[in-house]
Formats: structure tokens, C-alpha cells, sequence
């Protein structure tokens, strides 16, 4: 959400183009004008009544038909204000962050900005497979079971593929919170419109939405961790000596894809279920900048940790999403590909949804501002899966699993045939 005065600057007309956006800015002038000068009447109007009343003795007719006269005119001048400010608050929920100055110019569609690459790209003295391979031949992934129950874009995983899945979201959880000091949290995966719209789903992403109205109330399955962790303090004023907030949680995310039919529909990279370990941020927005490095060198630990190649890039203006001013995508390598693959996106919405959630900070100074809030994956069970089977596949069909993973499954490595091999203590 934005300060409607914000958006009349030409530099926010700039900003939002350079995201792809055109910005009406002569329906925004006129609402936001017509809005002044009816809240200006309309106080002026209570005023005279307020004079009135306190004004001893009954009037006379003429006092009497000019205070009618006021009355009829205020509910006239407060009928047409509330329609206003339902044009604006139909506007402006549809405006996206504005990008920061120097978040570079283009489009998905231009090259990489690449800022940091990590690890070497494991070489193999054979043809690699992708993930479904490995995994199908291992027994661990069965995407026809999947299909069976549910059509496309679902995953089954069992025996050592389910244990390595639970082993991924307890190694993240562990290093998160002893490490990096996030509090994790049990959320809902259900949530109110009010809710979506606090962190900007809604009503911009109403079609990749899964909705249910069971027992009468309309409620939407959670695309992400980041929905319910940033609303937690949606209506609140934190104190600056609160924060940051570091939040954390581990959760399935519900995406219909609509907009990507004919994408990744082989394997665990693009699904409409997944589990991820999410992490939130709220800070003074004095200091989402150094926030968001924090947030990404998180992300990026729990890769080097596990030993993945990857690489860090930056979105161009024209990639940003809705509520991001800037972000940091993580691309692990994927032998199978043969190509890095996002991972996770790290990202900087400024006060864009402390203004939709209304979170405010309170200052040193007594003064308060909109929080500032920042969101990453850190990471996606399914892609970290991914990445895994096929950074750590051998030429016999086997995968090694990363040293790191070892505490947490009880197994070294998955054997030809599907079953833990257990390294000798």
C-alpha cells in the first residue's frame, strides 16, 4: 500500500514504469483532491452543528431550516466522501512496491545480474540425471501415486526420500534458530481475505489462490509462511528496542500456478504443495537495506552448509515482485538441467506491508513509522530435494547424502536400491 501523495510524485510514475506498471495518476489526482476538499466540508459542516448545539434556547425557524439544511448537506457531503475513499482503496491495494533507485533496469528476460557465486559446479563422469530420474529409480519419488490422487503438479515421496524431507526442514529449523536467532513459530495455513491483504496476495493474486468457505467462512490455504508471520503483528505498534523481529516457520504453501501451466510440470520444482522453512523480518525501515544482506547471507548459509553450488543474482526492476523493492533470488546448480534454478528469493518491501498490515514502530524519539518487512526461503524442502539428488548422485544410481543431513536422517547415502546405507561409527 502507498501514501496516495507518495504516488502524485513524477519519480513515482518512473519508478513503477520501470517495473512495467503505468501508473493512473490522473484518476489518483482526482480522487485524492476530491477526497481533501470533502473531508475539509464535512469538518466544517460538524462544526457548525457542533456550535449550534451548544447554543442555549430553541432556535428560530430560520436557525432551524439552516441547521436541517447543514445536516442534509453533511450526510450528502459523508455519502459521496465514503465513495471516494472506496475508489482509493480500490486503487491503491493494485499499485506494487516501487522499486529502489538502483535496482537494475530490464526485464526476466534480459541477462543475469549475477553478485556472487558460490561452489564449484560438481562435474561427473556421466551423463547426469535429473531428480525424477534419480529418484523414480531409487523408489523414492513416485509421481504416478501422485497423479492418482491428486492429477498434476503433486509429489509422493516415501521410505528414504520422506526421511531425507523431514530431515532437510529439521536441519534448517536447527540452524535458523540456534544460529541465526529467528523464533519459530506454529502458524495457521488457513487464513482471513484481511490477512492476504496485509502482505499483498490479495487482490493482486487472487487466481493463485486455493480458496475454501467451509462452515461459512471464506478462508485461503497460505501460499507462503511469510502471509501469517508478517500479520502476527498486523494492527500493532512495536517498540524500536523490539527490533528486528526475526520469525521463522516450517509449513506446506498452497500455489495454484495459474499463470505457469506448461512450466517445470516434471518433477518437484514447480508444485501447487510444498513445505518450506520461511523466514520474516520486521525492522525500523531505516534499516531494511542492511536487513535484507542479513536475511540472504542466512538463506545462502544453509546451502553452503549442505554443500550446493549456487549463486546469487539480482532481480531487474521489470522481475520484481508485487511487494519487493528489492530482491536477491538464490539459484542452486542443477546437473540434471544443467543450469542454476531459483531457490529462493530474498527480498526488501520496505514499508510497503507495514502500510497494509498497519504495523507501526515507535521511535527513540516518541515519532512512528511504518514497520519495515523483509521475507526469504530459507529454504524450500522440495528444490533443496531437488538440488540434492542431483548435486550428490553417483554413476551406480546411489546419492550421497551431505554430512550436514547425516545427524538428522541416521543414513550416509541412499543405495541403488532405494534402502539407507548406515556408515560404520
Amino acid at each position: 500500500m502507498h501514501d496516495p501523495h507518495s504516488l502524485l510524485q513524477e519519480e513515482a510514475e518512473a519508478d513503477l514504469a520501470r517495473r512495467g506498471y503505468l501508473l493512473d495518476r490522473d484518476a489518483l489526482r482526482t480522487l485524492t483532491e476530491r477526497r481533501a476538499r470533502l473531508i475539509a466540508e464535512r469538518d466544517k459542516l460538524r462544526a457548525e452543528q457542533n456550535r449550534s448545539a451548544k447554543v442555549g434556547g430553541p432556535p428560530d425557524a430560520a436557525a432551524r431550516a439552516r441547521l436541517q439544511e447543514a445536516r442534509e448537506r453533511l450526510r450528502s457531503v459523508s455519502e459521496e466522501l465514503k465513495g471516494v475513499e472506496d475508489g482509493l482503496r480500490a486503487l491503491l491495494p493494485t499499485v506494487p512496491n516501487r522499486p529502489y533507485a538502483d535496482v537494475p533496469d530490464g526485464t526476466e528476460q534480459d541477462p543475469p545480474v549475477v553478485r556472487r557465486v558460490w561452489g564449484e559446479v560438481p562435474g561427473f563422469e556421466f551423463e547426469p540425471r535429473d531428480h525424477v530420474d534419480v529418484g523414480t529409480r531409487l523408489g523414492i519419488l513416485d509421481p504416478v501415486r501422485a497423479a492418482k490422487l491428486s492429477g498434476s503438479r503433486f509429489a509422493v515421496t516415501r521410505g528414504a526420500g520422506a526421511r531425507l524431507e523431514r530431515a532437510l526442514a529439521a536441519f534448517l529449523l536447527d540452524l535458523h534458530t540456534t544460529e541465526h536467532g529467528y523464533t519459530e513459530h506454529g502458524v495457521p495455513h488457513l487464513v482471513s481475505r484481511e490477512t492476504m491483504t496485509g502482505t499483498g496476495q490479495l487482490p493482486k493474486f487472487e487466481d493463485d489462490l486455493f480458496l475454501t468457505n467451509a462452515a461459512d467462512r471464506d478462508l485461503l490455504l497460505i501460499p507462503t509462511a511469510e502471509v501469517p508471520l508478517v500479520n502476527l503483528y498486523r494492527g500493532e505498534t512495536l517498540q524500536e528496542d523490539q527490533l528486528p523481529l526475526a520469525l521463522t516457520a516450517f509449513t506446506p504453501c498452497y500455489r495454484a500456478e495459474a499463470g505457469s501451466y506448461g512450466r517445470d510440470t516434471r518433477g518437484l520444482v514447480r508444485l501447487h504443495q510444498f513445505e518450506k522453512v520461511e523466514l520474516v523480518r520486521i525492522c525500523h525501515p531505516d534499516r531494511s537495506a542492511e536487513e535484507l544482506e542479513l536475511l540472504t547471507g542466512h538463506a545462502e548459509t544453509a546451502l553452503r552448509r549442505l554443500g550446493l553450488a549456487h549463486r546469487v543474482v539480482e532481480l531487474r526492476a521489470g522481475d520484481l515482485g508485487f511487494a519487493a523493492r528489492r530482491t536477491y533470488d538464490i539459484e542452486v546448480w542443477l546437473p540434471g538441467q544443467g543450469t542454476y534454478r531459483e531457490i529462493s528469493s530474498c527480498s526488501d518491501c520496505g514499508d510497503f506491508q507495514g502500510r497494509r498490515a498497519g504495523i507501526r514502530v515507535r521511535g527513540r524519539d516518541g515519532r512512528k513509522a511504518f514497520a519495515a518487512t523483509l521475507n526469504g526461503s530459507a529454504l524450500p524442502v522440495g528444490r533443496t530435494l531437488v538440488a540434492v539428488l542431483e548435486q550428490y548422485q553417483r554413476a551406480d544410481g546411489s546419492v550421497t547424502v551431505p554430512p550436514a543431513l547425516v545427524p538428522y536422517t541416521g543414513f550416509s547415502a541412499i543405495a541403488p536400491d532405494g534402502s539407507p546405507v548406515v556408515s560404520a561409527a
